[in-house]
């Protein structure tokens, strides 16, 4: 059972990949769970006085679907291992986005794309430490089986002769892991508090909802819910270095929206009078940075990620601005 081991073990985090995969796939009801993982598990390992680093958070590994498959079969197809497709597990929590394997629609080849880079976002930005398979760097399938332990043939070698989509892909993931190594809010050592730190007035995470309000226990409850933003604040790390000094680093605010349509995330309250850009949306297959306006308005494409980064410069430019009688609000 997960969370059993004593303290100075990590293990696979099994409850990280189901609970991924269930928000993912737009399943009601998992959106406090799914917060849970993203944060570390604490409910699984703090309780014995285990890190985040206890938990080896994974979507997909040696064993079950490959991600390109999680995203492309509802389920398994294991007739070539010779038991009559009865091996194998049957509970994925895997969406096909629409068809069944292969497909030649490119709403189907776009979604699963997105879908994809949903959860590896997802992957290298939760607390603990991310597991990649190989070959879901680049969108490797083993064309539906989940139980290819038996298949020593190309079903399974890995192969190098990419299309631009997995290309694209590739890159992708290199861009998340230069952004996690590069920001240690994505790795901390110790868990959330969730709370003002030492008499802070900002706390190291919190939760807030489309409308920009924080997350209530209403909010968590309930049932329809597949849209949830969080601000993790990097210089309320509360951590040092080997050196001993203070861990710090940049502010960004994660937005999901697993939902089928899009949904306007409200940049007020907490994030309002700051000025962010934005980093990356899974909606697009490239890292970029673009502004945001003060006060401003995300609009989240169906099933997408969004990583906004506080852009610190720019928000003290427009306060002294402000301060001094000038505009307070950037351009668009």
């Amino acid at each position: 059972m997960v969370g059993n081991f004593p303290v100075l073990w990590t293990e696979w985090n099994g409850r990280y990949r189901d609970a991924v995969r269930r928000f993912w796939k737009g399943d009601g009801g998992t959106t406090s769970e799914f917060a849970t993982r993203l944060a570390g598990s604490a409910d699984l390992y703090k309780w014995d006085g285990r890190q985040p680093t206890a938990s080896v958070n994974f979507i997909s590994c040696h064993d079950g679907f490959t991600l390109r498959d999680l995203v492309s079969y509802n389920g398994k197809h294991n007739e070539a291992n010779g038991e009559g497709n009865r091996d194998g597990t049957d509970n994925n929590e895997s969406w096909n986005c629409g068809a069944e394997g292969p497909t030649s629609d490119p709403a189907i080849h776009a979604l699963r794309a997105r879908q994809q880079r949903n959860f590896l976002t997802t992957l290298f930005l939760s607390q603990g430490v991310p597991m990649l398979l190989a070959g879901d760097e680049f969108g490797e399938s083993q064309q539906g089986n989940n139980n290819a332990y038996c298949q020593d043939n190309e079903l399974t070698w890995l192969h190098w002769d990419w299309s631009h989509e997995q290309r694209d892909l590739l890159r992708f993931v290199q861009q998340l892991i230069q952004l996690r190594k590069d920001q240690p809010v994505f790795r901390r050592r110790g868990f959330f508090q969730g709370r003002p730190i030492r008499g802070r007035s900002v706390k190291d995470i919190y939760w807030f909802t489309p409308a920009g309000t924080e997350m209530t226990d209403a909010d968590w409850q309930a049932g329809f819910v597949r849209c949830l933003g969080v601000g993790l604040v990097g210089n309320q790390l509360d951590e040092t270095d080997a050196r001993g000094e203070p861990v710090r680093g940049d502010t960004f605010l994660l937005l999901f929206n697993a939902h089928h349509e899009p949904i306007s995330f409200h940049l007020i309250g907490r994030a309002g009078d700051l000025v962010w850009d934005v980093l990356l949306d899974t909606n697009r297959s490239r890292v970029t940075q673009e502004p945001l306006a003060m006060n401003a308005t995300y609009q989240l494409e169906a099933r997408s990620l969004a990583v906004l980064q506080l852009n610190v410069e720019r928000t003290l430019e427009l306060r002294a601005e402000s301060a001094a009688g000038g505009s307070s609000t950037p351009p668009a």
